[in-house]
């Protein structure tokens, strides 16, 4: 039988002493709402689908352990976003394994659109995942075509009717799949004036029917740049109607926080300064159990002394018998498509890459996928050691990443960015 009196998303009085930290290893999303945009973030700013920073699976788990050591309270890891964990389903399910075989008796959980979730339900029951959430906003497919603009299923493009009737399948096949499992199901709906309030109690009949055991109401937060960023944030007056009305057919949640995707701690309470240095630290920390080598962009083999775009090799550097020691030259020579691409997949087995200067754009793509890059002036030594060895780099050495400045050479300016 599930525990959930230590769970404080579904039960209230737990929510005062036990918390939650929410892993941000999903960075895609398979289907746009027209009340969502995660494009920006504020550290004050406590909605779904903001998050500080996204980890990799190993980074992750490294950010856990310390977060449990600043937050001894937390009962839940979950994962929720700042995309959907199924479309990014090898980063979910890496991560709940490393957080299931390292942290057993930490409860998980996670929130879904439901579009790939019936997918994977037979997995993460293997991997002890208690608790799921699903957000329906709509059974009625005339509604959901206002609600969403459209998503993306095996290659395929739904939007319209057709694609909120097939997003509603995906999402009761969902929900009967994990009932089967006996895994907790939480309905997420988002309230939104002059589309959905009216419906909301069919949504809770339709789900209740299904098995899912509570659902959480939340009144819409009218972002800039989305279709309804005219639209009002329902009142509290309004959220009690609908609530009482849904309540005739299931439990309802009305403590919710709104979590943002890399929420640590008890519900309702911002993120402390060395949580978010934490998930900063995270993010700008290699690992390296996986990928155990560091890229460089040297003319010597000494130096960092060169910018990307005029390096046409990088040496690749190991850890071996307490030092930094040159294991190969890998020549980029032929990486003509399309060339950060090409680069990553040249450098797969190096957590980090070091250059004297490189552009925004490459520093952002290696970035996202999962590279630690930095610009740098001084020895390699120096800086490979203290990044092996879990150290930042020594600050005199840093240059602007991301910003390839005058002194890149004009041959190299453009192949930098």
């Amino acid at each position: 039988m599930v525990n959930i009196e230590n769970h404080p998303c579904y039960n209230q009085s737990a929510a005062h002493h036990t918390g939650r930290v929410h892993l941000p290893v999903a960075r895609k999303c398979n289907v746009q709402c027209n009340f969502c945009n995660r494009k920006y973030d504020c550290a004050n700013e406590n909605r779904p689908g903001v998050s500080t920073a996204v980890l990799s699976p190993v980074q992750a788990g490294s950010y856990l352990d310390r977060i449990l050591a600043i937050e001894p309270n937390i009962s839940v890891v979950g994962i929720a976003g700042p995309g959907d964990p199924f479309a990014n389903p090898e980063e979910t399910l890496e991560t709940l394994s490393l957080v299931h075989a390292s942290h057993p008796d930490k409860l998980l959980c996670l929130s879904s659109n439901g579009l790939y979730l019936p997918d994977y339900v037979d997995r993460i029951a293997q991997l002890g995942v208690s608790h799921v959430t699903i957000t329906v906003n709509a059974v009625d497919a005339s509604i959901g075509a206002h609600i969403y603009e459209w998503f993306y299923y095996e290659g395929n493009l739904h939007q319209g009717e057709e694609g909120a009737s097939f997003l509603l399948q995906r999402q009761t096949e969902a929900l009967k799949q994990l009932k089967r499992h006996g895994i907790i199901v939480k309905i997420n709906t988002v309230v939104i004036p002059r589309i959905n309030m009216q419906h909301v109690p069919q949504i809770a009949e339709y789900v209740a029917a299904l098995g899912a055991d509570v659902q959480n109401c939340i009144p819409l937060i009218p972002v800039a740049g989305t279709p309804f960023e005219t639209l009002y944030e329902p009142s509290a007056d309004d959220m009690r109607k609908v609530r009482a009305q849904a309540s005739v057919y299931i439990n309802q949640m009305a403590h919710c926080a709104r979590c943002r995707a890399d929420a640590v701690g008890l519900l309702g309470k911002d993120n402390s300064d060395d949580v978010n240095m934490a998930l900063q630290n995270a993010q700008r920390k290699p690992i390296f159990e996986q990928k155990p080598y560091i890229a460089v962009a040297s003319s010597d083999a000494v130096s960092v002394d060169l910018h990307l775009g005029e390096a046409e090799q990088l040496l690749v550097f190991e850890w071996a018998d307490g030092k930094v020691r040159l294991k190969e030259k890998r020549s980029l020579k032929r990486i003509t498509g399309d060339r950060w691409a090409d680069l990553a997949s040249e450098i797969a087995d190096c957590a980090a890459l070091l250059t004297n200067g490189l552009g925004m754009a490459p520093f952002n793509y290696l970035s996202e996928h999962g590279f630690f890059v930095e610009a740098v002036s001084g020895r390699i030594d120096v800086a490979a050691t203290a990044l092996f060895q879990g150290q930042p780099i020594p600050s005199e050495l840093l240059r602007l990443a991301g910003a390839c400045d005058d002194a890149c050479p004009a041959s190299a300016h453009r192949q930098c960015n």
